[in-house]
Formats: C-alpha cells, sequence, structure tokens
C-alpha cells in the first residue's frame, strides 16, 4: 500500500505488534521476499484435488487435515521467502474443502435431513431490515417453530410405523400376525394371551423404534457439532449489539455458532422423546377414562397429560428464546439446559411406558391410533406459520424498498476501494477498466438474465423464505406419509385387512399428482420460451464471433441452445412459488377432506358422479405409486452414494448449497461446513499478510467464491485492505443475491466493494450458475468484466487447431482473461515496506 494510510492509522510501516498465528504462538511479522505475492484457490461445488487446482503431481500439505487443507506445489513450499520466483507471478495455495461435504459414506445418511437442510434455508431468506429488529426476531421465531414441527413430524412417522401399522394394527389382526410370524410373540391371538400381548405392552415395546431414531439424530447432530460448530474463527473484537451494518457475515461470531445449536439440540430432542411419549401414554390415558376405569390409573394418566404439556411448554420457550449472538464469540454454553432438559423427557418416557405397560385386562385394541388428529394438527400449525412468516417477510420487504437504493460509495474511496490519489488509485483505475476487455455485447445478451422476471434483486419479492418453508413443510409430509404407505402396503399386502395409515397421509398422497401436473406445465411453458430464445440467439452468436456467411449451424445451434439454457437458473422463484403455493393450496384441500369425511379419498367419494369417483381412486392410486417410486429412488440413491465415491460426491454437490449456512433453525440438519471453512480462510489470510506483509488475491470459482467472499468480511480492517478479491463463476448475486438479500444484497456487496482493497469478477453467459455481480452506480462495471467468450473460438484456427470446447461453469483459468485480470490486481496491491528491524531509528 506504500504511501497509504493503514485503517488502523499507521503508516508506512507494518505495525511492530506480535499477532497470534495458527499454531497458538506468538511470533512478530518477519520479512519476505520482495514482491513477494500469493494467489489463495478455493474450488467451487462438487469439489476437486489440490493436484488439478495447482497444476502440478506433486504438492504438499502446508497446513490442515485430511477434512481441509492448503497445499502447495512442492517447488513453492517456501517461495516467498526464497531468492527465486518472478515477482510478477503469485505464489498459487489451494484451499480444499469438498470433504467437508462429499467425505466418507456416512454423508449419504444426510439425505434423510433434506427437509430440516431446505427450513434451515428459509431462516437467512429474510429480507433486509436493520431497522425493524423486532420484525428480525419474529421472522427467526416463525422459521424455528416451523423446524420444531418438521422434527415432531419426523418422529410422529416413526410412531405410526411402530406403534399404529405395526403393534397396533398388524399383530392386532390375527391374518396380518399370522403372514408376520416375527410378531407371533406380540399377537394375543397367536401368542394366546401372552404377557406382551397387551396392548399397553406393545405400544412401550415398540416406542424402542422412534426413541432409537430421536437418539440417533441427537447423537450425529452432537458428533457434527464438535467437528463444525466448536471451531473457533479468528478472536476479534466484540460489536455494540444494535451496532448498524450491511450484512450479519462480517460480526465476530457469525461463524461460531455452538451455544445456539446445543441448545436447539436439546429443545428438538426433548420434543422427539415427548411425541413417543405422548403417543403410548395418550392412548393408555384414552383407555383409563372409559366409565367404571381404574380410579388410581386415571389420576395418573392425567398427571402424565399434565407433564406432558408442561414438557412442550418448556420445550416451545428454549425454541423461542433469542437464537444467535453475533456480535461477539459467544463462547457459554447452556450446560444445565443442554443436558437437563433431554434427560428429564427421557425419564418422563421412561415412566409413561410403566404406566401404559401397567396391566388392565379389559383393554383391547380396536381401529387405528388417533393419528388423524395429530398429523392434521401438525399440518394446520405448519401451513398457519408459514402464512404468518409471508406476513413478516412482506413486512420486512416493504420497509426495505421504503429505504431507498443501495446506499452509495463512501467519499475518498474510488470503486476499487483504494485511495483517489497517488500511484494507488492510478492502478485501480487500471482495474477497474482493464486493457483488452471486451466490449459488452450489444442487443439482448448484456446479462444472463436480461428478461423482466428477474431483474428484481429479491426472489418472489422477499417471500423466497416462507416459500422454500413451505416447500420443507411439504418434503416432511411427503417423506412421512411414504414411508407409512410403504410400510402399510408391507404389512398387509392385498389382503385389505388393515385400516392403514391416517387419511390425512392418504389425501397428501393424492395431491402429488396434481402438483406434478402443475409442474409440468410449468416446465413445457419453460421449454418453450427457451426454444424460441435460442432461435433468437442464433443471430447474436454469428455477431459476437463475427460470422458473415452463416456459419455452420450445428456450431451456431450448440452455444445458442447453451447461451438460451443458461437464464433457467433465473426462473428457479417462479418454480419455487408455483410449487409453494400450489402445495399450501392442495394440502389445505386433502386437510379439509380428511378432517370431513374421516376417510380416503376414493372411500369419500362413493355414491358421488362416477367421474368424480374415478378421479378420486385414480389420484389416489397414482399418488401411492408416486410415493412408492420415489421413496425406492431415495433408498437405491442412498445406498449408492454410501458405497461409490463419485455418486457420493454428487450429494456434496448438493449439501456444498444447501449447507453453507449455519444451524440457526433446526439444529438436525446437515453441518455447515462454512463454520469450519471460513475461519479456515480468515485465519490463512490474516497470518500470512502479518507474517510477510506481500499481496494476496484470494480467487474463488464458483461456491468457492462465496466462501471467499464470507472470509474477506471476517477480517479485521487492517488485514482486509491487502487483500484483493477475485471471482469467476460466481452465484453471489444471481443466487445469494436474490434469495439472501439480507446478507449479500447490493448493501452488502457494495460494502464489500469498498473493504478489500480490489474485486474483479468474470462470467460467461453460457454460465448457468455464475453471473455478474451488478453494484449499483459506476462502480458495477469496476467489478464485472464484459461477458467472456465461449467458447474462445468459432471455428478452427492456428492457435485452436481444433474445436474449442463449450465451457460453461468450469474451466475459468483457461480464458486469458483471468490471467489479465489476476496481474491487474497483482498490480493495484502494493507490497508494504520491510518492517524496521529492532534498534533501528
Amino acid at each position: 500500500m506504500s504511501a497509504r494510510s493503514h485503517p488502523d492509522g499507521v503508516t508506512g510501516e507494518v505495525p511492530a505488534v506480535e499477532d497470534v498465528l495458527s499454531d497458538g504462538a506468538a511470533r512478530p511479522a518477519r520479512p519476505a521476499r520482495p514482491g513477494a505475492a500469493l494467489e489463495l484457490l478455493v474450488h467451487g461445488v462438487g469439489g476437486t484435488t489440490p493436484e488439478q487446482m495447482l497444476g502440478d503431481p506433486r504438492t504438499v500439505r502446508i497446513t490442515g487435515d485430511d477434512t481441509a487443507a492448503v497445499h502447495r506445489r512442492a517447488d513453492d513450499v517456501d517461495a516467498e521467502n526464497g531468492p527465486g520466483g518472478a515477482p510478477d507471478r503469485p505464489v498459487p495455495e489451494a484451499y480444499v474443502w469438498c470433504n467437508l461435504t462429499s467425505g466418507n459414506g456416512s454423508r449419504a445418511l444426510w439425505l434423510l435431513l433434506l427437509p430440516f437442510m431446505v427450513v434451515n434455508l428459509a431462516h437467512w431468506m429474510r429480507p433486509p431490515a436493520h431497522e425493524h429488529t423486532r420484525l428480525v426476531r419474529l421472522y427467526g421465531l416463525l422459521v424455528r417453530l416451523a423446524g420444531l414441527t418438521l422434527t415432531v413430524l419426523l418422529v410422529a412417522a416413526a410412531c405410526e410405523v411402530a406403534l399404529d401399522l405395526t403393534v397396533w394394527q398388524c399383530a392386532g389382526t390375527r391374518a396380518c400376525a399370522e403372514r408376520h410370524t416375527w410378531l407371533g410373540f406380540l399377537s394375543p391371538a397367536l401368542s394366546h394371551g401372552g404377557w406382551w400381548s397387551m396392548p399397553g405392552r406393545r405400544l412401550a415395546l415398540a416406542a424402542l423404534v422412534p426413541t432409537a431414531l430421536t437418539v440417533l439424530l441427537w447423537y450425529l447432530s452432537h458428533r457434527t457439532w464438535r467437528a463444525y460448530e466448536s471451531r473457533e474463527p479468528l478472536t476479534r473484537a466484540p460489536e455494540a449489539e444494535h451496532q448498524p451494518g450491511p450484512t450479519a457475515l462480517g460480526r465476530p461470531g457469525f461463524w461460531y455458532g455452538r451455544r445456539l445449536v446445543a441448545r436447539l439440540r436439546a429443545a428438538h430432542t426433548a420434543a422427539g422423546l415427548l411425541t413417543v411419549a405422548a403417543a403410548v401414554g395418550t392412548a393408555a390415558a384414552r383407555e383409563d377414562r372409559r366409565p367404571g376405569g381404574p380410579a388410581l390409573l386415571d389420576a395418573l394418566g392425567w398427571c402424565l397429560v399434565a407433564a406432558l404439556v408442561g414438557g412442550a411448554a418448556a420445550v416451545v420457550w428454549v425454541v423461542c428464546r433469542r437464537g444467535r449472538s453475533e456480535h461477539r464469540l459467544d463462547r457459554a454454553l447452556d450446560a444445565h439446559l443442554v443436558r437437563r432438559l433431554p434427560l428429564a423427557m427421557l425419564v418422563l418416557l421412561g415412566l409413561t411406558t410403566v404406566y401404559a405397560g401397567w396391566s388392565r385386562p379389559g383393554w383391547h385394541d380396536a381401529d387405528r391410533l388417533p393419528g388423524d388428529t395429530t398429523f392434521g394438527a401438525l399440518a394446520l400449525g405448519q401451513g398457519l406459520t408459514v402464512l404468518a412468516l409471508a406476513l413478516v417477510a412482506t413486512l420486512l420487504h416493504r420497509a426495505a424498498a421504503g429505504g431507498g437504493a443501495a446506499p452509495e460509495q463512501r467519499s475518498g474511496r474510488d470503486c476499487c476501494g483504494g485511495g483517489t490519489g497517488g500511484p494507488a488509485a492510478g492502478a485501480g483505475a487500471r482495474a477497474g477498466t482493464p486493457q483488452g476487455a471486451e466490449p459488452a455485447p450489444e442487443g439482448g445478451a448484456t446479462a444472463p438474465d436480461d428478461d423482466p422476471t428477474t431483474r428484481s434483486r429479491v426472489a418472489l419479492y422477499g417471500l423466497g423464505g416462507p416459500a422454500v418453508a413451505m416447500l420443507a413443510c411439504a418434503l416432511g409430509a411427503v417423506m412421512s406419509g411414504g414411508v407409512a404407505q410403504r410400510v402399510a402396503d408391507w404389512l398387509d399386502g392385498t389382503q385389505s385387512s388393515l385400516d392403514g395409515p391416517p387419511a390425512l397421509l392418504t389425501w397428501q398422497a393424492s395431491v402429488i399428482p396434481l402438483v406434478l401436473l402443475v409442474l409440468l406445465t410449468l416446465a413445457a411453458l419453460l421449454g418453450r420460451a427457451t426454444w424460441h430464445r435460442a432461435r433468437a440467439e442464433r443471430a447474436e452468436v454469428r455477431r459476437a464471433y463475427g460470422i458473415a456467411d452463416g456459419g455452420d449451424p450445428g456450431r451456431t445451434g450448440t452455444i445458442a441452445r447453451a447461451r438460451a439454457m443458461a437464464p433457467l437458473t433465473d426462473r428457479a422463484p417462479l418454480l419455487v412459488g408455483v410449487t409453494a403455493i400450489s402445495t399450501l393450496l392442495l394440502g389445505a384441500g386433502a386437510i379439509v377432506g380428511a378432517l370431513a369425511t374421516g376417510r380416503t379419498p376414493g372411500r369419500a367419494t362413493e355414491g358421488t358422479y362416477p367421474f368424480v369417483h374415478g378421479a378420486a381412486q385414480t389420484a389416489q392410486a397414482l399418488g401411492s405409486w408416486l410415493i412408492g417410486l420415489g421413496f425406492l429412488l431415495f433408498v437405491t440413491w442412498g445406498r449408492r452414494a454410501y458405497k461409490d465415491p463419485s455418486a457420493r460426491r454428487t450429494i456434496g454437490i448438493l449439501w456444498d448449497v444447501g449447507t453453507f449456512w449455519p444451524r440457526a433453525a433446526h439444529p438436525f440438519a446437515p453441518p455447515c461446513y462454512a463454520e469450519r471453512a471460513v475461519p479456515d480462510l480468515t485465519w490463512r489470510m490474516a497470518t500470512w499478510t502479518r507474517e510477510t506483509g506481500g499481496r494476496l488475491v484470494i480467487s474463488g470459482h464458483s461456491q468457492g467464491s462465496v466462501l471467499a467472499a464470507a472470509a474477506a468480511w471476517q477480517l479485521e480492517p487492517r488485514d482486509r485492505a491487502r487483500v484483493g478479491l477475485l471471482t469467476y463463476g460466481s452465484p453471489i448475486e444471481r443466487l445469494y443475491g436474490r434469495w439472501f438479500p439480507a446478507h449479500f444484497g447490493p448493501a452488502a456487496l457494495s460494502a464489500l466493494h469498498q473493504d478489500v482493497d480490489c474485486w474483479r469478477n468474470l462470467y460467461r453467459l453460457t454460465d448457468p450458475i455464475g453471473g455478474p455481480v451488478r453494484l449499483p452506480g459506476t462502480c458495477g462495471p469496476a467489478v464485472d468484466r464484459a461477458p467472456l467468450k465461449d467458447p474462445l473460438e468459432y471455428g478452427r484456427t492456428a492457435r485452436h487447431p481444433l474445436p474449442a470446447p463449450l465451457l460453461g461453469h468450469s474451466d475459468y483459468q483457461a480464458d486469458p482473461a483471468f490471467a489479465e485480470e489476476r496481474a491487474l490486481l497483482l498490480g493495484r496491491l502494493l507490497p508494504l515496506p520491510e518492517p524496521r528491524q529492532p534498534g533501528a531509528s
């Protein structure tokens, strides 16, 4: 930075302070080779190897472990301190983090946690509103309550399978018990009144299954909590509690959710155990309330109900407490709550099983357990929660829209974040308008989303969070109903001797074909629009490559189709919105139909018009088959992913996007890998710049660009001002800026652009994921380079004698613009002078 002033007020020298490094030792800054520069490469979704990232088969791990580490080429281990090396070429380092999401085979089990992951995403999709803290807290509270209902729904589905279908209906029916001889000791008819054949004892024994599921969820959450949430980020001074800021990603405690996840884990574990206790105890209490029942057991039943209500109130109170403390590193842990709440509910469950297993000679099972009421209440509660969440999101969005556009750039800073005078400003101008940059194409191809439906930066006008929460509830219902339907079919076969699962689950399955019909119609419309766009893009392709005689029709069509299909990513809000609305409306109809008739759609429409009855039977059968097919594909995919590393990596891509955010709404969601990756990158950048005083460019591709931006936000101002940011194929605005506007909106990205020394972004029109950053004002072109050509050449040339490939989202380093932009960033980042030696004047 030469003669520029440091943000901490020190001018012209490295601060003579000792910085604590990642190994815990305190060492002073040491001089580096003059002109030392570092390029920290961060890969994107799907992962890669350090050999591929560095282009060298001989690599060495500099720091880190088998899960995430920084690698260098063997020849560059100590390059910045040696005499060799070109000063204009940075030393490349590769940060490999793919094992955080697609490591061992146990990652395949995370497929079961998909609804929890989706509802956790909804927590971070709120519209920006820095001055409406009460609405923000209410938004987070509603999402946490929606996540709690998903936990109860999953455990209730396990209770439905184990308690109702298996030991209540099948074991209580002679024909079913004879087909499944392993249930013989539970059958009153086959065991001749054996000890386990009493209904209450059967329920108490079957309660082991949902209890084991709850304990498994607790164990997975606790294990990942120790591996992810317990890694401390770089220590920084606490912020004021109500200090305004463009984004929370720069707060000291944002990536340290240890206390919150532990508290939510205790609450959700307790909720799961309470659900099992309620399923077992209420059946016995209902029997004791019959006229002539034992008075003592009746009194114990009422005490049990009171204890269940009190436990539920305690769980809701814990969930309703304020979620996160981001302004400081919250190292405290609510040890008493974390340990005692689940233990108390476990004790209550044990007492409930003893109460239910007490001898009741006159108790005979009949029909099914009251599952319709339970699942109906859960579905109704989820619908009302989503509607309330939509109302709060609308208020927040309107408040944000009324606040005006993004703030103007700070005075005294140019668009690249440097000073306005001196050589740094000139370098900044050069970086802002790079030589050799391609002019922006004319016409409709200036951006990958130039259609009117994607001009708004906020997806679904601020309703992205409620829509995604609705999809999470729908996923939970489909998975729960699918398991119940398949188990019922397996137990009953074709005998029709069982009542089957609750009618509501059958109604919910019956609306799945209607939802799919709506989505197929939308897909057909989008396909037609894409086909028309591809035809229009042909002329743009010929103009961009200077083809005057028509060129190769096949080559032109391939490029045009890639350009036309890339903007389909920007249609995701439309797809999510239509799915959420249709799910909400049809789900409400399913609730009304199930509660009003108490029968399945086929039986409820008996005696009506033949067309209505036939349509109901068709929807019911088709829905059951679709759930069965989906469940089969789900299990097959999970089993393949457990054994096949390539398939496991494909699942890892899904988690790369879905598990970037901390677990603030659901503790059983897959863990947040960024709570490990962001502190890793922050520590590496801070320690290297403080040790060497050199120049650092963090280079992120795809999801790696989001990690790079998050790590830059976490740096101290003096460290952040020494860092340049190079992003390519980045979804930071195209996806994150629209779906997560409170954290990646225009104000946040403008602030990041001002804080780092300089930022450049590369993208292609054929890239379905990456796109421009589009900062407001005159700083947009300073960050975004004009779209790169893809392919580099239309036909065969002397430099490309073979046809150039269509790269899309991959291999941005192959474009000459990449090296050019990196060199411009290095020219912008002026190295610091050597620190003065002790005793020097």
